[in-house]
């Protein structure tokens, strides 16, 4: 519980003024109107029950920041994170900066950053356990731990970096505006500990004293449009044409002469020297990612073909599902969809909360994603039950589920792309998803049903003239995707840009083996349509091909995005930095700040002195030490 000590400084104090009735993005400042119900409720803040009477309880806040004032001394960090108790490797607030220049006319522009309590939240619109509220006073966005499971689908669409994802708890968190210190009067611990008045806070355009300017953009901070944020800058020197981010990122900011902005442009600080990185590439974090989307993609292909086929009396598919190559494909199917989906729920922080994905149908693609994959789970699992069987009460009911099953393509595989279009990671806003998600679907869908085909005697050489067409359209479909997003990515005024650039020099020959396999893929698929080919040979070849074409394109589609997150400050939101620490050691020295995801600390020379341990106290000692750290 928050205490205003009797000689409070009056900087730490909030100030209590007349405010301006709407912000500089049309949205009014206050946030209930007079007579709203909500006013005579209370939150309950430092478990009062009565209500705070501050006046301006009820308007939107926010920080403000003077470049100008601050020297980076990180007492906002400090402040921060002793606040809230957070461990050294999270930080809500953290202080970036971007340079530009020469000696002796060389300049650095720190920015402090944490949560900007945006009107327009896109974090609380992404998260599906609704972990996430605004609330009508002050118009915090706050976000509750104990509800969230770990997506970190919140991180991928927030600009700002805001909300942290604990690798070691498994769960999100991130600035809740200090709510507890406003109801008392008093600004956020960041605002009050501020050395050189950088740092202010208050109702939202309301000019601090000794500012002159509440501007909503500065060098290095991402596109507003997308949020809205509630943070306003002054930044009255005048810098230099091109500022740079000191991390790893290949990302610099170009003024733009006629308005005065920076827009983001890619900086090759690393050079063009193209480089292989498959094991970095393949061992990724988001390998969860690829292996689910492969292989839901590739059932859901296949299931397509199944249902369709048979509806349009498609002679080739009539007949495999009357041989005994039905069964097989179905069970197939339901294996790989299981993968996938154990894969994925595993990936979370908190797995045992799965269910708690579908909370938020109303706003959230990820939860509508989720529906409609477990939609068209329910859907191949009845299909494939009932399949056993041959009368007509089963067929009915077969084809019930087959509706079920292509609902659930339908609306899941839409908002499996859907998820994907965040304005805040250009890489993956661009049509080349729902292109790439489509070709891999159609292509490996329709090479499963082959090799099950082929594998049970009932390849025809009309199933293979349908099968070698629709997977040659997948690599048409995906291949034109892919053309027309390096084209946009090249001449991109974004971090686009960036990607494109990583994309062709450390993983250049990685992506370019994709290109040559997606290549040949294709061609074999053509010369087997053409030569109706129905040799076992050519199709495992091209699904050997292909399957590896799309694990290699997959995992690049994960990582190359780079996101439009503030400048990287020191040691762990440093990428290159967390990568550093990880190859020399200096990741297992907490005092740094950095650790390993708690899954990539499995090691299984570990798990066998464990098997070895001679009683059960030791079995679980050690049990514990690998899974918790």
């Amino acid at each position: 519980m928050i205490q205003v000590r009797e000689n409070e400084p009056h900087y730490a104090l909030l100030r209590k003024e007349a405010s301006k009735e709407v912000n500089q993005y049309g949205q009014t400042i206050e946030t209930v109107v007079a007579d709203d119900e909500r006013r005579a409720q209370s939150l309950r803040i430092n478990n009062e029950p009565e209500i705070s009477d501050n006046p301006d309880r009820y308007k939107q806040h926010g920080f403000y920041f003077n470049a100008d004032n601050c020297i980076a001394c990180h007492a906002c960090e400090a402040a921060c994170s002793e606040k809230n108790d957070n461990p050294a490797h999270l930080a809500f607030r953290s202080v970036g900066f971007v340079e530009g220049g020469t000696y002796p006319n060389y300049q650095r522009l720190n920015i402090s950053m944490a949560c900007n309590h945006c009107d327009d939240p896109v974090c609380l619109k992404g998260c599906p356990t609704r972990a996430y509220t605004k609330f009508a006073e002050y118009g915090a966005v706050l976000q509750d731990p104990d509800i969230c499971f770990g997506c970190g689908y919140c991180t991928w669409v927030c600009p700002y970096n805001a909300p942290q994802l604990d690798p070691v708890e498994g769960v999100v968190s991130k600035c809740n505006m200090c709510v507890d210190r406003l109801e008392v009067g008093l600004k956020p611990a960041c605002a009050s500990a501020c050395l050189g008045n950088a740092l202010d806070f208050g109702v939202i355009e309301n000019t601090p004293e000794n500012r002159s300017q509440t501007k909503t953009k500065i060098p290095g901070f991402p596109n507003t449009d997308i949020t809205h944020p509630n943070i306003r800058f002054q930044q009255t020197r005048t810098t230099q044409r091109d500022m740079f981010r000191v991390d790893s990122s290949p990302v610099k900011y170009h003024k733009d002469e006629i308005s005065g902005d920076f827009q983001p442009e890619l900086d090759p600080k690393h050079g063009f020297k193209r480089q292989w990185n498959l094991a970095k590439l393949l061992g990724s974090h988001e390998s969860a990612h690829v292996a689910f989307t492969l292989s839901i993609q590739m059932v859901m292909g296949a299931f397509l073909l199944v249902t369709l086929g048979a509806w349009t009396n498609s002679p080739a598919i009539t007949l495999f599902k009357h041989s005994n190559g039905l069964l097989p494909l179905l069970g197939v199917m339901v294996v790989l969809s299981s993968i996938g989906l154990f894969k994925l729920n595993m990936h979370l922080g908190k797995p045992h909360r799965f269910y708690r994905g579908f909370y938020n149908l109303k706003m959230s693609p990820v939860s509508r994603e989720i529906a409609g994959v477990s939609a068209f789970f329910t859907g191949l699992l009845g299909y494939s039950f009932f399949a056993l069987f041959d009368n007509g009460f089963s067929h009915a009911l077969q084809f019930l589920f087959s509706l079920l099953g292509l609902s659930g393509i339908g609306f899941g595989g839409y908002y499996m792309y859907k998820l994907y279009r965040i304005p805040a990671r250009p890489y993956w806003d661009h049509w080349h998803t729902a292109a790439t998600f489509t070709g891999t679907g159609l292509s490996l869908g329709s090479l499963l049903m082959a090799i099950i085909a082929l594998s049970f005697g009932t390849m025809t050489t009309e199933l293979a003239n349908l099968l070698s067409a629709i997977a040659t359209l997948g690599f048409l479909i995906e291949g034109i995707g892919l053309l027309a997003h390096a084209r946009d990515l090249k001449s991109a005024q974004s971090e686009g840009a960036a990607s494109f650039y990583e994309q062709s020099s450390t993983y250049g020959y990685s992506y370019w083996l994709r290109n040559l396999l997606l290549i040949i893929s294709l061609i074999l698929a053509v010369s087997i349509n053409v030569s109706a080919s129905t040799s076992a040979s050519h199709f495992i070849a091209l699904a050997l091909i292909s399957f590896s074409a799309a694990i290699i394109g997959r995992s690049l589609f994960y990582v190359l995005v780079i996101p439009t997150t503030m400048p990287g400050a020191f040691f762990w939101k440093n990428k290159g930095f967390v990568e550093h620490a990880r190859e020399t050691g200096l990741a297992d020295m907490p005092q740094l700040g950095v650790v390993y995801e708690k899954h990539h600390k499995f090691n299984s020379k570990e798990l066998l002195t464990t098997l070895k341990a001679t009683t059960r106290e030791e079995v679980i000692a050690q049990v514990k030490r690998i899974f918790t750290g």
